[in-house]
């Protein structure tokens, strides 16, 4: 008697569309393909949406400075064509993307970024969940490579040439999934000359797939009938 194989697939089936769904997926990216205007200068700048993934609509990468007089530009990435980058950091200037999380769990956050020589070397990762009302860190006090420094064993950035060493990954945790708007902001906590200048490229959102509650009531259904012929 081997009936109990093909009575249990509908649960089988389900389950292994339930692991697929359970794999990372790229919620929202920024590869920078496109540059920052010439002679753009304030405190706040907004880049625009991601150009990857499956939540771009919505989605944002912004800049605040205290200062009016920052300089926003575009040079060369860490294997693409363009970053972002200001100068005029003060601390509790940021970079900020803000996107939508819904359908997604297990979100992460990863990003490259460098410094000149004398731009900010420290920050913290800062989350919301409400809209910016409130903050959470979580990624104290992270370090930024500046690129070719000697002993660093990397060179400048390139848009031919990605290097892994500039790479921060963050896991952002379970308040971060499934939410209409989350915001990451890497926030500056260092005090440096105004001429120095920090740039950050290749800004992924990442996170697995829930699935709907229609197919985990399929799943405990199918399985409970392959159960009760197996008697």
């Amino acid at each position: 008697m081997k009936k109990t194989a093909h009575i249990a697939l509908p649960a089988l089936a389900v389950a292994c569309a339930f692991a697929s769904s359970a794999q990372a997926a790229l919620v929202a990216g920024w590869s920078m393909p496109t540059a920052v205007a010439a002679s753009t200068t304030g405190s706040t700048y907004t880049y625009g949406a991601a150009d990857q993934g499956a939540q771009t609509t919505g989605s944002s990468l912004s800049g605040y400075h205290a200062s009016a007089a920052t300089a926003w530009s575009s040079p060369a990435g860490n294997g693409s064509t363009y970053s972002l980058s200001a100068n005029t950091w003060a601390v509790g200037d940021y970079f900020q993307v803000t996107v939508d999380t819904r359908g997604y769990g297990d979100i992460s956050v990863s990003w490259d970024q460098t410094r000149s020589s004398t731009g900010p070397s420290a920050f913290d990762l800062k989350m919301s969940v409400d809209g910016g009302a409130n903050f959470t860190t979580v990624n104290a006090g992270y370090s930024v490579v500046q690129a070719g420094a000697t002993g660093t064993g990397t060179s400048s950035w390139s848009s031919t040439v990605n290097q892994s060493g500039f790479t921060t990954t963050t896991i952002a945790g379970a308040t971060a999934g499934d939410k209409a708007s989350v915001i990451f902001r890497f926030v500056n906590t260092s005090t440096v000359a105004v001429g120095g200048t920090n740039r950050i490229d290749n800004i992924l959102v990442t996170g697995n797939a829930v699935p709907a509650p229609g197919a985990l009531a399929l799943l405990g259904v199918a399985g409970l009938v392959g159960a009760r012929r197996r008697r």
